[in-house]
């Protein structure tokens, strides 16, 4: 399975990835391995889908890093 994933970050901002082991990635934000979050520890886990198809997963993690995603996001959480 591959997860695409919602964090909150210490700042009070989001962030979204993509993985195929979601607790490992998760564990690697919060020990400060992810440069991109490295700085804004702890994260908190808020959301994650499922997909089967790697590729479905990767397109909806790039849709929501988009402005249509981002409104999504907000709409949605």
């Amino acid at each position: 399975m591959y997860y695409v994933y919602i964090l909150k970050c210490n700042d009070n901002n989001l962030y979204t990835g993509c993985t195929n082991d979601l607790k490992d990635r998760i564990e690697r934000h919060n020990k400060g391995h992810v440069p991109a979050t490295k700085e804004r520890r702890p994260v908190e886990l808020i959301n994650y889908i499922a997909f089967k198809d790697k590729y479905k997963a990767y397109n909806f993690e790039t849709y929501l890093k988009s402005g249509s995603g981002r409104a999504f996001i907000n709409k949605h959480l």
